[in-house]
């Protein structure tokens, strides 16, 4: 009976889904207006491709956002060198750009079809995947069920749930098992994931660590961080990064407690989301505070007390002028954001306590002593302030948070011998110069 009513659910999803269609050109062109979908590539979000589908065997990769793309970067880049296809959708102007960047026309990238069954068919019957790679939490129902119905293979890598998504599935547990019978392989981030996705039906897990890890560092313009530190010269820093509303204000108000006890010293912001940039600087001015954006070219001067990091790519740029970050999402948000890319740069990791999606890596950070959690604005300051006085005990932290990073690697070794027998069959195929011809 309950899986007779999941199967009914996701067919009322289907249908109301299709009756919808019609309706969300308008969503969509909203969107565009705000910078978060490219005017030029709407029709992508309807399943129209805007490329020519190459001859052989291919595969989808999807990923959201940037951090997703990041991470499954080195994978796509070992299938690739098998010489398979690869068709990368994603979700954001931003991770667009990057997959742009980073992997040029190795890869076809398509901005990911609606889930709405006329957009999803449309795009399978066009690229027609011999196999589907998804990253970390995208599940999308009418697209599992329609690559469950053409019976193509369906592989979740980096796998996780958090706290919240569990809990919500677990309410709806025979929906989920209807949709995670149809992946082929999932491969989880940790142990807790792992669990989660077997207990939601998931059959066979496995679990690789956090692909993540094995990222290259964030990349950096050299010309414009020599130009930074320059400007920067021997004051003290400490930066707060990939901060949501409410962090920018303790961040601020940290500094100002801070900066009759160390003379000159510059806090550095990033905003996890840069379009909300002015009213922050109006916010700081407005407190007395000196601020340079950098997505205007503003100098850092003796007198400047906050830069303002508002620009798309930079996180590389920004980690390198300090050695102390808090990572934000994780104080006055839920959460958190990527621990690695800081302790990987031999950065001093602080957070808030609000780290669920990231709870494995912060732990095996915690425990290591290369990274710290504070519970508000006056622990935070006391943390910066003791790092910024303890050179040794600064130093112990950031060698602390380096050997933990490479103590996690392999998650991406791990996940391509766990996805490998998907992969030979279109290895074989690639080299044989078989396949099918370009999509109509």
């Amino acid at each position: 009976m309950s899986e007779r009513w999941a199967r009914r659910m996701l067919g009322a999803y289907s249908l109301a889904g299709s009756a919808a269609y019609p309706l969300v050109g308008a969503y969509v062109t909203w969107r565009a207006t705000r910078g978060k979908e490219d005017p030029k590539r709407r029709s992508e979000r309807y399943g129209y491709a805007s490329r020519h589908r190459p001859p052989g065997p291919l595969i989808w990769f999807h990923a959201a956002s940037v951090g997703e793309t990041l991470a499954v970067i080195p994978l796509v880049e070992s299938i690739v060198a098998y010489g398979v296809n690869i068709v990368l959708t994603t979700g954001t102007v931003t991770s667009a750009r990057l997959v742009e960047e980073r992997l040029g026309n190795r890869v076809i990238h398509q901005y990911v079809p609606l889930d709405l069954r006329p957009a999803v068919r449309r795009f399978l019957d066009f690229w027609r995947p011999d196999l589907v790679i998804i990253a970390e939490s995208e599940i999308w129902p009418m697209t599992i069920l329609e690559l469950g119905a053409r019976r193509v293979p369906q592989i979740l890598v980096n796998g996780r749930l958090s706290d919240r998504s569990f809990a919500a599935w677990q309410k709806r547990h025979h929906i989920a098992e209807a949709l995670f019978e149809n992946l082929a392989h999932v491969v989880a981030q940790s142990d807790v994931d792992g669990e989660r996705f077997r207990a939601l039906g998931a059959r066979p897990v496995t679990v690789s660590g956090n692909l993540k890890v094995d990222t290259p560092p964030p990349p950096v313009d050299d010309k414009a961080l020599a130009q930074l530190q320059r400007q920067i010269g021997k004051r003290k820093t400490w930066a707060a990064v990939s901060t949501h509303d409410g962090e920018e204000a303790v961040a601020a108000e940290v500094h100002t407690m801070l900066r009759g006890r160390h003379r000159g010293l510059l806090t550095i912001i990033v905003p996890r989301h840069p379009d909300r940039a002015q009213a922050l600087a109006e916010e700081f001015r407005a407190q007395g505070l000196v601020v340079a954006r950098r997505s205007l070219g503003e100098r850092i001067t003796p007198e400047t007390d906050i830069l303002l990091g508002d620009t798309i790519g930079e996180m590389g740029l920004y980690l390198r002028l300090t050695e102390i970050a808090f990572v934000g999402r994780s104080l006055t948000s839920e959460g958190g954001q990527n621990p690695l890319e800081p302790a990987m740069l031999e950065i001093a990791v602080l957070a808030g306590c609000n780290v669920q999606n990231f709870r494995e890596s912060y732990q095996r950070l915690i425990e290591s002593g290369g990274a710290k959690f504070v519970r508000d604005r006056d622990m935070l300051a006391g943390a910066v302030n003791f790092l910024l006085n303890n050179e040794v005990a600064r130093q112990e932290m950031i060698a602390a948070g380096a050997q933990t990073v490479e103590e996690m690697r392999g998650a991406l070794n791990r996940t391509l011998k766990a996805i490998d027998p998907f992969i030979q069959p279109l290895k074989v195929q690639a080299r044989l110069g078989e396949g099918i011809e370009g999509g109509r």
